[in-house]
Formats: C-alpha cells, sequence, structure tokens
C-alpha cells in the first residue's frame, strides 16, 4: 500500500470524507436489516471499511461516532461504542495482514468479530440489564435454545448473540472484501490516514524505523505509558465521582420514600386505637380497614420490602400492623419481636420516642434502607413507630449497571484517545527521531560518493514538525553538512599531500635507479606488476583477512622504495657488466640490509608512518625465499611478509623480461614457465598462481614498458 502524506496531499480532507461515508453506511445497514426484517444488525460494515481503507484512526471515529449519533435516538446504543472501536480496532489490524485477500484470514476475522460483537456485547448487556429475553433480535433463538437445551438463561442468551452476530459478521467482511475489491487501488491509496511530517517511507523502511528500539524503554512505551496512566487517572476519577454521586442520589431517593411512606402510614393508623389493636388485634374496631389501607400504600410502592407498626417498650418490639409478604408472613398484633442489633445505638432513642436516622442493615432479610417515624397520639405521646424497609437489592444493580455503562463509554474513549495519542507520536516524534538517527548512524565518512550519498539521504528525510524535532533536525543536518565540507578540505589536502609525498618517494627511486644503469624501468614496472597482482587477489578472495583496500594502497605506494638500500652500494658494483664474484654478490646482497634501515630511521622521525612500514618489509624481505633459501634473514614460507612474497614475484619477472648489460631479455612465455618452476620454492605458491592466471594483464603491463625500456638502452648505448 503506497502511504500519502496527510496534510501536503489532502489527506484529512479525504480522511474527513472517508469517515462521513462510513458512518451513513452504518446507519443505511442497519436500517435496510430493520425494514427487511433480517435476523442482522449491518451497523458496523462502514467500520469495518473505514478502518480497512484508512488505518486505525477512521476506523475507531467511524465507530464511536455512528453509536454517539445513534444515541440521540437509543441513548442505549451509545454503551456499546466500546465494541465498535474494539471492531475498528481489529478490522485495522486484519487488513494490514491481509485479512480480505485470503479465505482463512477473513474467516478468523469473523470470529474475532463476533467475540466482540456477540459475546462480549452479550456479557455487556447482562451486565448492565440482566436477562430475561428481552425483545432484541436474538431473543427467539435465545427461547428455542433455553427450550431444547435446558440451558440457563444466561447460556442460552450467548449463545443466540453469538451466532446472530456470527451471521452478522459473515455478511459485514464479505461485503467489505467485495468492495475492496472493486474500489481502484488509487482510491485506496488516497484514502489511507497518514500524518507524514517528513518525506514519506516505504512500508520496507517504515517497520526499520519502527523496530529501531531503545536499549530500556522505548519512547513510543513511554508515549504509550504517559497516556494510559492519564487517561486511566481521569477515567478512575471521574468514574469514582460518578458512582458517588449516583450512590448519594439513590440513597437519598430511597430516604425520602422511606420517609413518605412512613408519613402516609403514620396519618392512616388513628394513635389514639393502638392499644386497642395491640390487645385485641384483628378484632379491633377499623384494625382490618386500616390494615387494608396500610397494604395499599405498601403495594403502590414496589421498592418497600416491608411495611409494619411497632410498638417500643423494653423487652422488645410489640407488633401493631405487619404485613405479609410473598416470601415472609407478618407478625400478629401484640407479637413480641427481638431487638435487632443494628438498633442497639439507637435503642435509648426509641424507648425515649424521639425520631432516628434511617439505618441500612444487611442481614437475614436481606440489605435494606430502615426507615422508623414516631407516631404520635393525641396528647403528643409516641404510641408506636411506624416503619419501612426499603429495598437496596435495585441500588447494587443499578450501581453495577451504572459502572458497567460508564467503563463501557470509557474503554471506546479510551481506545480512541490512546489511537489519536499514538498516531500523532508515530509521525510527528517516533518516526522522525528514529529515521534521523537511522540516517546519521547509517551516515558513512569514508569516500567522497559515501559523503555525499549519506548527506544526500540525511536531507531527503525533510522533516517539517514545525517544533523542536524539526529544530533538531535542522542542526543535524547543519552539523553533517559542515562535517562533510570540513573532510573534503582534509582529504583534498591529504591527496595533494599523498601525491607530493608519492613524487617525492618516485624521485628518490629515480635516484637510485639512475646510478645502476641496467635496472632501466623497474621501480615503476614492479610497482604495476605488484598492484595488478593484489587487485587479482582481492577479487579472488586470495588471504583475504591481509588484502584490503588500504593494504593495496600501501603496498602499491611503497612498491618504488623495495631497492632504496642500493642508494649505499658503490657504482663499481651496480654497474659491472659482467657477473659478480661472491664476494661481490655478498656485498650486493646488504642492499636489503641498508634499504630496512634507510626506512626505519623515517619511521622514526615520522609521527604516522603510514605505508612505511609495508616499504620497510618490502626493503628488507623482497629477496627473500619460499623455502627459506633467500636472503638477508632466510625466512621460509609465511614468515616472509605478504607483501615482500609479491614483489619477489614481480621483481624476477621483470628481471627476467628485461634487457641487462650483462644479459639479453627472456621471451615472456620462458619467463611465465620460470615462475611456473619455482611456485612453492623461490616463491609464494598461492601468489604465483594468481600472477600466472593474470597472463593477459601482466603480457599489458610488460609490453606497455618495452618499447620504453629499449630506447633507454639505445640512448645509453650512443
Amino acid at each position: 500500500m503506497q502511504e500519502k502524506k496527510t496534510f501536503r496531499d489532502g489527506g484529512f480532507v479525504f480522511a474527513l470524507l472517508l469517515v462521513l461515508l462510513g458512518i451513513l453506511v452504518n446507519s443505511l445497514g442497519s436500517r435496510l436489516a430493520t425494514a427487511a426484517h433480517l435476523p442482522l444488525f449491518l451497523d458496523s460494515i462502514g467500520t469495518v471499511l473505514a478502518a480497512a481503507l484508512g488505518g486505525y484512526l477512521p476506523g475507531i471515529a467511524v465507530g464511536y461516532l455512528s453509536n454517539i449519533i445513534n444515541g440521540f435516538g437509543t441513548a442505549d446504543t451509545t454503551y456499546y461504542a466500546s465494541l465498535s472501536v474494539l471492531i475498528a480496532v481489529i478490522s485495522a489490524y486484519m487488513a494490514r495482514k491481509g485479512a480480505f485477500q485470503t479465505l482463512w484470514k477473513a474467516a478468523v476475522t469473523v470470529l474475532l468479530l463476533a467475540l466482540v460483537g456477540g459475546a462480549l456485547g452479550s456479557v455487556i448487556t447482562w451486565l448492565m440489564y440482566g436477562f430475561d429475553f428481552g425483545t432484541g433480535i436474538s431473543a427467539p433463538l435465545a427461547h428455542r435454545i433455553f427450550d431444547s437445551t435446558g440451558m440457563r438463561v444466561f447460556w442460552s442468551q450467548l449463545t443466540a448473540d453469538m451466532l446472530i452476530d456470527l451471521a452478522d459478521k459473515v455478511v459485514t467482511v464479505a461485503v467489505s472484501a467485495l468492495a475492496l475489491r472493486l474500489i481502484p487501488q488509487w482510491i485506496q491509496d488516497k484514502l489511507y490516514f497518514t500524518g507524514w511530517q517528513q518525506t514519506p517511507m516505504s512500508a520496507a523502511e517504515r517497520r526499520s524505523a519502527q523496530k529501531k528500539t531503545a536499549s530500556r524503554v522505548s519512547l513510543q512505551a513511554k508515549i504509550l505509558m504517559l497516556l494510559t496512566f492519564l487517561t486511566l487517572l481521569i477515567a478512575g476519577a471521574a468514574t469514582a465521582i460518578c458512582i458517588t454521586m449516583n450512590h448519594r442520589i439513590t440513597m437519598d431517593t430511597h430516604v425520602k420514600l422511606g420517609q413518605g411512606v412512613t408519613n402516609m402510614v403514620a396519618s392512616t393508623i388513628d394513635p389514639d386505637r393502638v392499644e386497642d389493636y395491640v390487645r385485641d388485634g384483628e378484632a379491633a374496631d377499623g384494625y382490618l380497614e386500616t390494615k387494608a389501607e396500610l397494604q395499599a400504600i405498601k403495594d403502590a410502592s414496589p421498592d418497600i420490602e416491608y411495611l409494619y407498626v411497632y410498638q417500643i417498650k423494653t423487652d422488645g418490639c410489640h407488633v401493631v400492623f405487619d404485613l405479609d409478604t410473598p416470601d415472609t408472613p407478618g407478625g400478629m398484633p401484640g407479637e413480641l419481636v427481638p431487638f435487632d442489633e443494628s438498633f442497639a445505638e439507637d435503642l435509648p432513642m426509641l424507648l425515649a420516642g424521639q425520631p432516628i436516622d434511617p439505618i441500612v442493615t444487611d442481614d437475614t432479610f436481606g440489605w435494606l434502607l430502615t426507615v422508623y417515624l414516631p407516631v404520635r397520639d393525641s396528647t403528643g405521646q409516641t404510641v408506636c413507630y411506624a416503619c419501612a424497609d426499603v429495598s437496596m437489592h435495585d441500588l447494587t444493580m443499578e450501581e453495577i449497571s451504572l459502572l458497567v455503562k460508564v467503563l463501557s463509554l470509557f474503554l471506546g474513549f479510551f481506545i480512541m484517545i490512546l489511537a489519536i495519542g499514538l498516531w500523532l507520536a508515530e509521525y510527528n516524534v517516533i518516526l522522525p527521531i528514529n529515521t534521523m538517527s537511522m540516517a546519521t548512524s547509517a551516515f558513512a565518512y569514508d569516500t567522497q560518493s559515501a559523503r555525499s550519498d549519506s548527506m544526500e539521504a540525511l536531507v531527503a528525510l525533510d522533516i517539517h514538525t514545525g517544533d523542536e524535532i524539526e529544530h533538531l533536525y535542522e542542526a543535524i543536518s547543519k552539523t553533517s553538512g559542515d562535517t562533510v565540507s570540513y573532510i573534503a578540505d582534509i582529504q583534498e589536502k591529504t591527496d595533494q599531500i599523498q601525491k607530493m609525498q608519492n613524487g617525492l618517494i618516485m624521485t628518490l627511486a629515480d635516484m637510485v635507479e639512475s646510478r645502476d644503469k641496467c635496472t632501466g624501468d623497474h621501480v615503476r614496472k614492479t610497482a604495476a606488476y605488484a598492484r595488478m597482482i593484489l587487485q587479482k587477489m582481492k577479487e579472488e578472495g586470495v588471504y583475504a583477512d591481509q588484502v584490503t583496500d588500504q593494504f593495496i594502497n600501501d603496498v602499491a605506494n611503497s612498491a618504488p622504495l623495495h631497492d632504496v638500500g642500493k642508494i649505499q652500494v658503490s657504482d663499481t658494483l651496480l654497474n659491472k657488466p659482467g657477473r659478480l664474484t661472491d664476494e661481490e654478490f655478498e656485498e650486493m646482497k646488504k642492499h636489503t640490509i641498508y634499504g630496512g634501515v634507510i626506512i626505519s630511521r623515517a619511521i622514526e622521525i615520522s609521527p604516522d608512518p603510514g605505508y612505511l612500514s609495508e616499504a620497510r618489509n618490502l626493503a628488507t624481505y623482497h629477496h627473500e625465499r619460499w623455502d627459506g633459501k633467500g636472503y638477508p634473514k632466510g625466512l621460509k614460507g609465511e614468515e616472509i611478509p605478504l607483501s615482500a612474497r609479491i614483489m619477489a614475484v614481480a621483481d624476477v619477472f621483470d628481471a627476467l623480461v628485461s634487457k641487462r648489460s650483462y644479459k639479453a631479455p627472456f621471451s615472456f612465455e620462458k619467463a611465465m614457465d620460470i615462475i611456473r618452476e619455482e611456485s612453492g620454492t623461490h616463491f609464494d605458491p598461492v601468489v604465483a598462481d594468481v600472477f600466472l592466471r593474470a597472463e593477459q594483464e601482466v603480457r599489458e603491463i610488460a609490453d606497455q614498458h618495452l618499447a620504453q625500456e629499449a630506447l633507454d638502452f639505445d640512448n645509453l648505448e650512443v
């Protein structure tokens, strides 16, 4: 999926249109299902489509707002907003996993959505309202399951809700998959909601940037924890306040109900005849009529659990009136009821005929709010108490229902806030910082082209968050640009120094060569052969741990110094026309020692010896042999530095094919045969094999110098 910049390319407008369209589709789908009397909801197609096309935020917005809007008509719909938000999250996630392209992933998506909409929705309904098979879409199926299986009401309703929602989500996912196939890809690209504050990244680049984590806790995780903590803190406080206020209001309502009922009871009975009621009971004049009126008062208030009239005396409570309930028969007039422990503190006030505050009890008769009202006779004396027990069971259910409603509303809002916060953090903080980190970590300084490419990659990020992160990006870009320019200046000066140094070395080599009238262009040719061998070795992976670009440059640049020791050999020996005697040859061999000493002195006074270390190896050991019969140290095998083993091949081959005052040149083929024959005795067999396999390149170097060498010798003879 090609992702576009949001605000630069009008992505916000497309996202807004997608949200509006999704809400409309949800509304039309719901109306269609109702009008056609389908046992389906079809109210989440727009949510699923918006999530699949636009990502998490548009999907969540459609789901949440659809429920809020529908809540204006049916308030209960609002409480299911959290389910719609979860459906959006699942749909967006599964869409990224290709859920609408393959059958099995679509089936998994259907199951997940049904678990949220059916199972979780059913549990929320039960917690808010309880199950009584209601009149909803799933009610007929729930009845059939209950009647045929004997399941409890809860499980029957849950199973029915799950089955209905499973069918609903099959249709929802199928319609969404079909729509995704019909909508052109370029439209889908436009609808996917992103918030790039930099040059958009490819999917692979984005995954790489998102996976770049800190050593301990990532910034994204910290933002998530902060948002979660703050949201939970606010929601917890709001929920606690809401529940507390509701509890207080409900308690006040129950108290007022109890007080109202007891006032009605007090006004119904005749206080001056209470003694007759207690003594004679139903036989007392007017007793049954008064009891009937009290029963009417109780029946008019369903929350009144018990209604009775007691005389409070030191031996206990004497029944005046005690109305029957379906579960508990009332006491008979004059019956003695022991004092309840809950009234122990209020007993002195009751015996004195004084009013007491309502009491909440939770005993064998259940959770009750008890209101006692003193009933006074014509002389002002308290003759009995009108008593009402208000059931608190509904309060518990109401508080549970309220808590579930608040939590359901909060969950949807919480997920939406998290999604918005993480979306903003990702595009405005996480991705810009991680891409800057990746660009600077991958910044290469080794070559000019690498530096240019790295700088272009950094500039191409084009971060424009408009805040401190953009300022940081600008500072990093400026610092990196200044560093690249500074390195370029240093590199230019270093190149100039390097050229000057190489020129001085070549001049020194020419001075040595000019004393030896027999060597011709020897130092340049051997340097060319050595560089060619090194390049071939690198290409073929020979001695790969040693043959690096730096090693190649060091050896090639120092190759002209391999015979620098000859500067201390007399001209007589250097230019003797015939073969040297044994004593003369021993003196000639000392040029290797002299060369090593000369370069060692140069190393001692140089703060950075650079390639002089390899120059010393070449000067000292280029006449050593693989079999240990060379000079000056008689080293053998890999005891000989690799640079000297390479120079040995180059030096001998050039001597063979070159014209000397004391010999004619060997043919190219003969010289190659000699190298081949002495591989493993004189020469490192690996190096010799590389040289022999590069016959074409060797011939080109030899031919390039032969004409000049012949001219030099002709001029020398003249």
